[in-house]
């Protein structure tokens, strides 16, 4: 239980409105570094509060912040729910500011949704639109920067199998993964339901390719300035490659034959679904490298600011020289 001192219900979201505290959303995407870096947030949260950096990552989120901000209720329940929920990040928030914070992080890739319900539904981040608007709301518009971080779908989509599966839920069945790679809805569509939910809200979206072990590039496009270097060099929840992924549905009583033989990554993908979803992730960094309709910002360069006019030369993900280097290196997570 948290004492509750001060104004409460109306006089609360009335107070709440005039908070002078940024509100900075970095909410994922799953399976790019999330749990790193919020690993490597908690190792600076001193030295960050210092500077008036507020933190809050899925421990508290998930526990005291947002139940019930998301959550499916009985019908004539939600509004009340959703409305306890936003009372209760107003109250929070109002605690923080007073706290002499100017700039409140907040980290939880379930705040777009989970792996697993994208893999029901066999697209990207279908219910992200709604779930920003309820953010948006429980904030009361304070939100001024949205960190997301991109991947390649082919990579993406097959970790986040490896790891829900390792987690004991099913495979993915051949017409679900058909169904994946067939599917029209791209980084583009979040993006673009992203800045539809916040509008005015500056959208910075970072490939996993070029940020991949590196935190301190997500920190430093939450605050405009160098972030401490990440000497632990942490690189946690990786996704179960395939003799994990075997040994974990051997205590499950699962059958291990839906796996592959060998060793390494587990690729659920045909060679043709995964060329639809690499190629599909060309379009996306097109569209992000062409001005994302002024949506959103790419940021590829922890030295630059913005990109250029050229692709830069980690981005290409087709081609000769991407298909030789895809054999030879097989990434974790």
């Amino acid at each position: 239980m948290i004492p509750v001192s001060g104004p409460i219900g109306a006089a609360l979201f009335q107070q709440g409105d005039s908070l002078e505290m940024d509100v900075i959303l970095h909410i994922g995407a799953h399976r790019t570094g999330t749990t790193t870096f919020q690993r490597y947030m908690r190792d600076h949260a001193d030295d960050l509060a210092g500077q008036g950096v507020g933190y809050w990552g899925p421990n508290r989120t998930r526990k005291s912040i947002f139940p019930g901000l998301f959550r499916e209720t009985t019908f004539g329940q939600i509004e009340k729910t959703a409305f306890r929920a936003s009372g209760r990040v107003a109250m929070q928030m109002q605690r923080v500011s007073q706290s002499g914070v100017s700039h409140l992080l907040v980290s939880d890739e379930n705040m777009m949704g989970t792996a697993r319900h994208n893999l029901r539904a066999c697209t990207l981040y279908p219910a992200v639109g709604e779930r920003m608007a309820r953010l948006h709301d429980a904030f009361r518009a304070k939100i001024t920067r949205v960190i997301l971080s991109v991947r390649s779908q082919d990579h993406w989509w097959a970790s986040a199998a490896a790891m829900t599966v390792g987690r004991g839920h099913p495979v993915p069945s051949a017409q679900r993964r058909e169904m994946i790679a067939a599917d029209p809805r791209t980084w583009r569509d979040v993006i673009t339901d992203l800045a539809c939910a916040l509008p005015d809200v500056d959208i910075r979206v970072l490939p996993f390719e070029h940020h991949m072990g590196r935190p301190q590039d997500i920190l430093e496009q939450v605050t405009d300035h160098p972030a401490p270097q990440d000497l632990k060099n942490h690189w946690l929840n990786r996704a179960p490659d395939l003799a994990d992924l075997r040994r974990r549905m051997t205590e499950q009583g699962g059958d291990v034959s839906v796996f592959p033989q060998g060793q390494g990554r587990w690729l659920p993908f045909s060679r043709e679904q995964s060329a639809q979803l690499r190629e599909a992730y060309v379009d996306d960094m097109h569209w992000l490298i062409a001005g994302a309709d002024g949506l959103a910002q790419l940021i590829t360069d922890p030295t630059r600011a913005q990109t250029g006019r050229n692709l830069h030369a980690g981005v290409v993900t087709e081609g000769l020289g991407h298909d030789i280097g895809q054999e030879k290196l097989a990434r974790p997570g």
